[in-house]
């Protein structure tokens, strides 16, 4: 098991990426908290988890409000006495061109794809300080670094997303700890369903390996990186993206 016995936090983990990201993370061993905004979602997942008998919590959690991810790290700690991997995948879009995009939209979406990895990682990185060790893997996109139309807001947060990263690598890898981040492409989730269906298949056509991602794609990809087979990797990016950006 390439997790045995790791704390894992993931954020927005209730469905989509975060949910098969828990789930393989519990499979290879890890024990996982679920932080999610969406009760039901979150219950059921932890459902999920514990009858695989893996040891898991679910906090709902809303990554905007310090407080709010406080209660879920100080729970984790209460239940498992450490934090070994952040995962900060809690994300929304809120789509429009620039010219008709509102106050509302933008803030928003900065609040919790910024703010809200900001956040946790902050709380977070000083019980990472005092282990020693750990892993925090930030979920950007292939928008954070090459832009689309109609995502101003979200293209912002993306791009924010890479420069944290690269500047905690550089901050906390004296303390052990890596710092990494993921650039997925378009990958079939209840986010990309709000794509029309034009668009997908325009990006399918444009994409080397011939498809859309799936969420197990990108569980994938966080688990190599945070396992100890990456353990001389940080303050990178991953493209998850079948090929699409190269």
């Amino acid at each position: 098991m390439r997790l045995k016995d790791k704390v894992a936090i993931i954020t927005g983990g209730a469905k989509g990426i975060g949910r098969e990201t828990a789930l393989l993370f519990a499979r290879e061993g890890a024990k996982v908290v679920i932080g999610d905004f969406d009760v039901t979602a979150g219950q059921q997942t932890l459902a999920d988890l514990k009858a695989t008998a893996a040891q898991a919590l679910f906090f709902e959690v809303d990554v905007t409000d310090r407080a709010s991810v406080k209660r879920m790290v100080d729970g984790t700690v209460a239940e498992f006495g450490r934090v070994d991997i952040l995962i900060n995948n809690a994300g929304l879009t809120a789509d429009a061109f620039l010219t008709k995009m509102t106050e509302e939209q933008w803030d928003r979406v900065i609040a919790v794809n910024l703010k809200g990895v900001f956040n946790c990682t902050q709380v977070v990185a000083p019980i990472m300080m005092e282990q020693g060790s750990g892993v925090i893997l930030n979920a950007s996109s292939v928008v954070g670094v090459y832009g689309n139309i109609g995502q101003t807001n979200y293209a912002a947060t993306k791009a924010g997303v890479i420069g944290m990263t690269k500047s905690w690598a550089k901050e906390l890898g004296k303390k052990g700890i890596r710092v990494n981040a993921l650039a997925p492409g378009f990958i079939v989730t209840a986010m990309t369903a709000k794509v029309p269906e034009k668009v997908l298949e325009l990006m399918k056509s444009r994409t080397p390996l011939g498809r859309l991602g799936e969420p197990q794609d990108v569980a994938a990809a966080y688990l190599f990186l945070a396992s100890d087979e990456a353990s001389y990797i940080t303050g990178q990016v991953l493209g998850v993206d079948g090929g699409l950006t190269f």
